[in-house]
């Protein structure tokens, strides 16, 4: 999530950069055709021995299991999880579902996601949607609540983010340990963007692919969520164009949440620090989330994140 001031990569153009926008807006919206693929690529993770299924042998068209397979797993006809797996099926219940997401061996999170993209429906205009007439969120605007916390925390880089990855609000300690966002024009202020576009997040974060894969992720679980949402087609779309590992991972169509775990950064100050990220979101507003980092501590990595939060300080009171 580093802020690199003076690196821009340019866009490419072009009839590639229209069929893979194209494709990846597609996927983005929720559209049948995610469906499609969230299934299939669950498919092809699979094999008859992992499912007590016998292996005839035979050469395979594609990798995992054959639709028949995954049919005869989840108690339904052949033409019914062909239909199912084209979003030819208005309306599939719940049990159907579970016994899919079953049969696949999906956690938790996947499954939600199946039962969200199964439920999509076209709109008015085209798109993918709950129903007709139902269009995009409007703007956010960070919580005032929100912005309290952060003035609160000056010893605690956090930010807020909101849909689709984006940063709304950020303190000075965030600052310090990530560079600083108000450089950036708004549309620019976006996690996964940062990520794959800007060339210093990859020295900052030891783990840089980890940390990557987990905003594709994050971002397909947005897409199942929000199918009507054009801002986050756009991201898809423009990281696609330009990231050949963004358009990579988000073929294997991830599913994850951002919750917490441990990040290492190398950074051009202090050094390598290891750091613990929660993400904390409101009952009554999961839409932004309040995502922080700490050091454990009497650690060295709290001793360097207090100096670069310090030197920051030192710099904003020059």
């Amino acid at each position: 999530m580093s802020v690199n001031r003076t690196s821009r990569p340019d866009p490419t153009s072009g009839t590639a950069t229209s069929a893979a926008t194209s494709a990846a807006t597609s996927a983005a919206a929720g559209t049948p055709s995610g469906l499609a693929e969230f299934l299939r690529t669950r498919r092809s993770r699979l094999r008859p021995e992992d499912v007590d299924l016998p292996d005839f042998g035979g050469r395979r068209r594609v990798a995992g299991l054959r639709r028949e397979e995954l049919a005869q797993l989840a108690g339904v006809s052949v033409d019914y999880y062909t239909r199912l797996e084209q979003g030819r099926v208005g309306n599939p219940s719940d049990a159907v579902l579970d016994a899919v997401a079953r049969a696949l061996r999906l956690d938790p999170e996947e499954a939600g996601h199946l039962h969200r993209l199964a439920r999509t429906r076209p709109t008015r205009t085209g798109g993918a949607g709950r129903g007709p007439g139902r269009g995009p969120a409007a703007p956010q605007k960070v919580r005032p609540s929100m912005v309290r916390l952060l003035d609160a925390m000056p010893d605690v880089p956090a930010v807020v983010m909101g849909r689709r990855m984006d940063i709304l609000a950020w303190n000075s300690a965030a600052v310090a340990l990530l560079g600083d966002y108000g450089t950036l024009a708004p549309a620019e202020r976006n996690i996964a963007r940062i990520t794959f576009l800007d060339p210093a997040s990859r020295t900052l974060y030891d783990d840089w692919v980890g940390c990557a894969r987990e905003n594709v992720a994050f971002l397909h679980l947005e897409a199942g969520r929000r199918p009507d949402d054009p801002r986050l087609a756009e991201l898809v779309g423009e990281l696609s164009v330009r990231s050949q590992e963004f358009r990579h991972w988000w073929a294997e169509h991830p599913v994850r949440d951002k919750t917490s775990g441990h990040k290492v950064f190398h950074h051009p100050l202090v050094g390598r620090m290891e750091l613990v990220y929660d993400t904390l979101r409101s009952a009554d507003d999961p839409d932004q989330a309040l995502v922080t980092y700490t050091a454990d501590p009497g650690s060295p990595s709290e001793d360097a994140l207090r100096m670069l939060i310090s030197w920051e300080a030192d710099r904003r009171s020059r």
